[in-house]
């Protein structure tokens, strides 16, 4: 039994102890495997494909096969009129054919001519709905790549946090170990001790929770990328480091307003609507068509057609149009001007969330500097703080206090790395632009 416990133990450390060198390229790889949100776009792009199929195959012609057989009785037949050809007054009945079955067959071609443009616009409609779907397509996995980049940076500030506050959690340890003793010879107060002790508690609470956050946070991202979620995941930091200056803020719109998918799919969707006008419109022109048909007939006995070909031209007109398709012709007008104003007000959007990607890169990059100057001091504060504490020029609270702010900068500067990556990366996603165009 102890053996199975061991064995069991052993199995579920090794789950635990799972790790996976993760770079942010084969997270990107991953994430773009694994979303479900690109499936759907891909299964609407499929669609849109076949729905302009269906569009094209309305220039072909209908043929209808058509064929019927029947069993009959033999009817009883009196037929009143008589043979008069021998000259008789009560000459010889008609003689009533034996006819038990009936066969025949059909079929005809109807091939469209004419119908107002319906068939050419609906076909120029589908193509631009079939863009538009693979524009989207295209937004989606911007999407997608983003949101990755924005979770295997979260996860690294979670690590981060973990790595900083367990180093300042063992720098803690060893000061309540040296204030015990220097408490036990009477070089401190007891009161020291037990505030060296309290900010130990504290630093084990933080570690507990930053564990927690790491913990959420890289379960997640394993479900995020298709990953078993017992994986540990190490991520590389090499590209913390890089600041790339990006082009003014009017370039940036400029580019946004001619690369973004989702602004181009939706002019394409404006010309789509444009094409459902000329459809409504359609409506009020006749519609012409070429026919043909053949009819083979097979009564026993009786009756028997073959080789009965025709051939034909159709016209047709439906008056009732000239009243009914107004309706649709307005409803098709107002879905052209809605799209109209959508693209407008898409256009706003885009500029204001430029604006704020552009901003919020800047920001990061000023709150890097601020950060690094702010653990320069702090480190530099703690220092003299601890050499005045050495020498009874300083308290045990100034100590703990410098110590925490020290830890705080350590924490902010590595989450500011971390967030300028992030901006970096979505100022390009705002662009509609890869990193590196």
């Amino acid at each position: 039994l102890l053996g199975c416990c061991l064995v069991i133990v052993s199995l579920d450390t090794a789950i635990a102890q799972e790790q996976k060198m993760l770079t942010l390229k084969e997270a990107i790889e991953l994430g773009l495997q694994n979303s479900k949100e690109l499936k759907v776009s891909n299964s609407k792009v499929t669609q849109a494909i076949a729905s302009l199929q269906e569009s094209k195959d309305n220039r072909l012609p209908d043929i209808d096969i058509s064929g019927q057989y029947m069993r009959v009785n033999k009817p009883n037949v009196d037929f009143k009129l008589q043979n008069s050809g021998s000259g008789e007054e009560g000459g010889e009945a008609a003689e009533t054919p034996d006819v038990s079955q009936a066969m025949f067959g059909m079929a005809t071609v109807k091939l469209p001519i004419f119908s107002g443009g319906t068939i050419t616009n609906g076909i120029a409609s589908a193509k631009f709905l079939e863009k538009a779907a693979e524009l989207d397509a295209v937004r989606n996995k911007e999407e997608v790549i983003q949101n990755t980049v924005e979770a295997y940076y979260n996860l690294y500030k979670a690590q981060a946090s973990v790595k900083l506050v367990t180093e300042n959690l063992n720098s803690s340890k060893q000061r309540v170990k040296d204030f015990t003793s220097m408490e036990a010879n009477g070089l401190i107060p007891r009161n020291d001790l037990l505030k060296a002790q309290l900010q130990e508690s504290n630093l084990e609470l933080a570690l507990l929770t930053a564990e927690n956050n790491e913990k959420i946070t890289n379960f997640n991202f394993d479900l995020m990328l298709g990953l078993d979620e017992n994986t540990k995941l190490t991520l590389d930091s090499t590209g913390l480091n890089s600041r790339p200056e990006v082009k003014s803020l009017a370039e940036w719109e400029n580019l946004a307003l001619s690369k973004r998918a989702d602004f181009q799919a939706l002019a394409q969707r404006q010309d789509a609507a444009h094409k459902g006008v000329q459809i409504a419109k359609g409506a009020y022109y006749p519609s012409l068509g070429l026919s043909a048909g053949y009819v083979g007939i097979n009564v026993p006995n009786a009756l028997t057609v073959t080789n009965a070909l025709n051939v034909g031209a159709g016209l047709s007109y439906n008056l009732a149009s000239l009243y009914k398709a107004g309706a649709k012709v307005k409803q098709a007008k107002a879905q052209e001007e809605q799209l109209a104003w959508n693209h407008e007000q898409l256009s706003d959007g885009i500029r204001s969330q430029i604006h704020k990607s552009y901003q919020d890169y800047n920001q990061s990059l000023k709150k890097i500097q601020v950060y690094m100057k702010a653990v320069e001091q702090a480190n530099e504060n703690y220092r003299i703080t601890k050499n005045k504490y050495d020498n009874s020029l300083a308290t045990t609270t100034d100590l703990l206090d410098a110590d925490v702010a020290r830890l705080q900068a350590g924490i902010d500067y590595e989450y500011a790395k971390a967030d300028a990556v992030v901006a970096y990366n979505k100022l390009h996603e705002s662009a509609g632009v890869s990193v590196g165009e």
